[in-house]
């Protein structure tokens, strides 16, 4: 299988094989869930769900301790939730949060290696200069005092995997989770890949998968075995022929900083035209999931979402909604395609449903009114881009310790339980920074710590406690 490989130099039997160039994956262990008990001490241990908690919610990260019971990512919630039982413990996502703490760590990668390729909040590739032409040994103690550095300047545990290119590096830090490193060496990695299965190297996706399932290739190996000519007759000119290489150990993709794309879409055109506004919400779902899916990994956030409309004339119909702020929620951004749905008996029937995210900022801001941005019901104003969020029906109290910098509304207003909504930051004049653990029938109870206050106390007040007001999610990482 393995033909020689221009990323190693050969060495005696007995010496260590050196490369010409080591490739790191940096891959931080279950993100989301890790800064939450980073930042709320009181869920460290526990199993831990980010994510929506509405009838479509769906986990965005799981902790390790939640993965124990089966939950993962992008599992509907509900289901996650009913593996894990009553002790689970399910936060909203925290966006800004993440992008602070995914900046402290490229940050500190950044230190070691100035050259970083970063794939999403969590992961990175890199290339030190000062390990080509070393062994694996040398390799293994710069990943554990890489690994150590992130550590003790963001408190949070990386994976790392090292190997002669991308696509080993990347296999490697799976082998590696959680919290350790994996270097897989010249003399390893052509048995190591080989005995994989074909749906593990990069790129193949279920269409390529099954069509090489269909001529009897399951592994690595046996796809690497074949011909060049006959890859590329399976899965055609350009991909085949990467795949092959990849698949004999073959990686030259350099490690270089990324360009950062300006929309990020998905589309998909469908054999029969769709006539119903029942036959078009759910493929606005689905292309919507799609996008999302693209949108965390990019590590961005959209303020704008549009939709895209092609009709069985080939015509081209655009809408875009913009949101007064920028978002990773994906009801919200799902919602804000469903609200710019025209319905197929009044324009005609569509052939292709596409939905695109732009406005891309690595700043995040939690919405203020979910429940209105999250509505789904079309609007049938001919622009929907110049959106404005309606007056904030609560009040913002004065004089709180990380209140937002925002006029105050009517004294008249207060705040009520759905404001305070589990996993919410909170301020308290007396007790100072916290976070909501529950609320209901005009009561709040907030659990007060943060990152470097170890476990805190909880207390519970009302609702409309002048000295309870909401707080900027960042003060929890002090």
């Amino acid at each position: 299988m393995q033909e020689p490989d221009s990323n190693f130099n050969g060495a005696p039997e007995d010496a260590e094989p050196v490369a010409r160039r080591w490739v790191l994956h940096i891959d931080m262990d279950a993100f989301f869930a890790s800064v939450e008990q980073l930042t709320r001490p009181t869920l460290r241990g526990r199993p831990v769900l980010v994510g929506g908690t509405g009838a479509r919610g769906v986990v965005a990260g799981a902790s390790y301790e939640a993965r124990v019971f089966g939950a993962r990512s992008a599992m509907p919630m509900h289901q996650a939730r009913r593996l894990i039982g009553v002790t689970a413990v399910v936060v909203p996502p925290r966006g800004v949060v993440y992008g602070e703490v995914s900046g402290q760590v490229f940050e500190t990668l950044r230190s070691r290696i100035p050259v970083l390729e970063t794939l999403s909040f969590d992961e990175a590739f890199g290339e030190p200069v000062e390990l080509a032409g070393t062994g694996a040994g040398e390799v293994l103690e710069f990943c554990e005092a890489l690994r150590a550095l992130v550590r003790e300047r963001t408190g949070l545990v990386a994976s790392v995997g090292a190997g002669t290119g991308k696509q080993l590096a990347k296999i490697a830090s799976g082998l590696a989770k959680p919290d350790g490193v994996r270097v897989i060496s010249p003399r390893e990695q052509g048995e190591l890949l080989a005995a994989l299965p074909v749906r593990k190297l990069w790129g193949v996706g279920p269409v390529a998968q099954s069509r090489l399932r269909s001529v009897g290739i399951e592994t690595v190996g046996a796809f690497a075995a074949l011909p060049e000519s006959e890859a590329v007759s399976l899965l055609g000119g350009s991909v085949g022929a990467a795949l092959h290489r990849l698949a004999r150990g073959l990686d030259d993709r350099p490690v270089a900083e990324r360009a950062e794309a300006k929309q990020i879409s998905a589309e998909t055109t469908y054999e029969s035209d769709i006539a119903t506004l029942g036959q078009l919400r759910p493929a606005i779902e689905e292309m919507a999931a799609a996008a999302h899916r693209r949108l965390i990994r990019d590590g961005r956030a959209a303020r704008t979402v549009v939709l895209k409309l092609k009709k069985a004339d080939m015509s081209i119909v655009t809408r875009s909604f913009t949101l007064p702020y920028a978002t990773e929620d994906p009801a919200t951004l799902t919602a804000a395609a469903l609200r710019s749905a025209i319905d197929p008996a009044r324009l005609g029937p569509i052939r292709l449903v596409g939905v695109g995210f732009g406005g891309l900022s690595a700043v995040r801001q939690e919405s203020l009114f979910p429940e209105l941005d999250q509505a789904t019901e079309p609007r049938e104003t001919a622009e929907l881009d110049e959106f404005v969020a309606p007056e904030p029906t609560v009040t913002l109290a004065a004089g709180i310790p990380g209140t937002p910098d925002t006029p105050v509304p009517p004294a008249t207003r207060s705040y009520t339980t759905e404001y305070f909504y589990p996993g919410r930051d909170v301020t308290h004049r007396e007790h100072g920074h916290g976070w909501v653990q529950g609320s209901g029938h005009g009561r709040v109870t907030v659990r007060f710590e943060t990152r470097s206050t170890g476990p805190g106390p909880a207390h519970t007040f009302a609702a409309d406690d002048p000295d309870l007001g909401p707080a900027d999610p960042l003060l929890s990482l002090l």
